[in-house]
């Protein structure tokens, strides 16, 4: 079965083979495009990340290195899209609060299709604990939640979406780099990059408020910590695939989070940095049966959305959230 889910995640994100290398003098974050969300004022940037092979985990000499980091292995990724920002309120509450405006604005084909996908439950408290949300990072959702919403907004804008693998997610972080972080080692550089627990006065940001990595993404390090597409495996590194690696979920936790947040310290924003979801992240939720939608104690993880360079045929989408959402 992971070896047909691997082929089908190669498959549907391996066809375009972009002009754009990693040596090209061409600006990768001029390349890219702004999905407007239809019948609506809310837009989001995507960014060009192009195909390439990089070393995948930390050498054993890198401060504060785990375990789980290793071994060191070369991974090749086809060329994807992924978001400059972290997914914002904005875009999210549109998903889980539903506008009827939107609907009045649509077509009756495309209504049916958002109308049959279920949408989160009420969460039990504010999501975002007063952090603010014009303009901040949407947290606090499950990984279900955010393919979930994958999957309304490919439904809703023609365009297929979905989470980062692990692999595509270290790989636009490090942005062509080898180091710790995306700039370098020094830790007192990474003030101008990330909010992390030194500057976040305990809370997250506005998504950009720092400088991005040398891709045009920003965020990687730091302010929230990022879902991505994959079940965390301690031992994942020694058996991984070369080419498009995913190891797909089939529980629902540990899922693989990354990025670090603003409640974490320097170490666990770096590159490599790997950490592992578990009920810890609903401990305060009191109801019977514990949400699988909002997780009561997430409120330093958000996401960010993907798109294969080239497209899947709707046949093969369907496929795939068969496959993450076991349709």
């Amino acid at each position: 079965m992971l070896l047909t889910l691997l082929c089908f995640l190669r498959h549907t994100n391996g066809w375009a083979q972009e002009a754009v290398t990693q040596n090209d003098s061409i600006s990768i974050s001029s390349l890219g495009y702004t999905e407007q969300i239809p019948a609506t004022e809310i837009s989001f940037d995507m960014v060009l990340v192009p195909q390439g092979e990089f070393t995948m985990g930390s050498p054993e000499s890198e401060p504060d290195r785990k375990a789980d980091e290793g071994p060191r292995h070369q991974v090749r990724v086809d060329s994807f899209y992924m978001g400059k920002y972290e997914l914002t309120w904005e875009l999210f509450e549109l998903f889980f609060k539903q506008n009827k405006e939107l609907f009045v604005k649509l077509d009756d084909e495309r209504v049916m299709k958002i109308d049959a996908i279920t949408r989160p439950s009420p969460p039990y408290e504010d999501p975002s604990y007063g952090m603010g949300k014009d303009g901040y990072p949407a947290v606090s959702m499950s990984a279900y939640s955010a393919l979930v919403f994958c999957k309304w907004l490919s439904t809703i804008t023609g365009k297929f979406y979905r989470l980062p693998t692990e692999a595509e997610w270290e790989y636009a972080a490090r942005a062509g780099s080898d180091t710790a972080y995306s700039f370098g080692d020094s830790i007192p550089d990474l003030d101008a990059y990330a909010v992390y627990y030194k500057n976040s006065g305990n809370a997250y940001a506005k998504v950009g408020s720092k400088q991005p990595n040398a891709w045009g993404l920003y965020d990687m390090h730091g302010n929230v910590a990022e879902w991505t597409l994959d079940e965390y495996k301690e031992d994942a590194y020694a058996t991984m695939e070369a080419e498009n690696p995913w190891i797909t979920p089939t529980v629902i936790h540990p899922r693989v989070i990354r990025g670090g947040s603003w409640d974490d310290d320097a170490d666990a924003l770096r590159s490599a940095a790997r950490r592992a979801s578990s009920l810890k992240l609903q401990k305060r939720d009191p109801q019977i049966p514990k949400s699988f939608w909002w997780f009561t104690d997430a409120n330093f993880v958000g996401f960010r959305v993907v798109s294969p360079a080239k497209q899947p045929t709707p046949e093969e989408q369907q496929k795939f959230w068969q496959l993450v959402l076991d349709e």
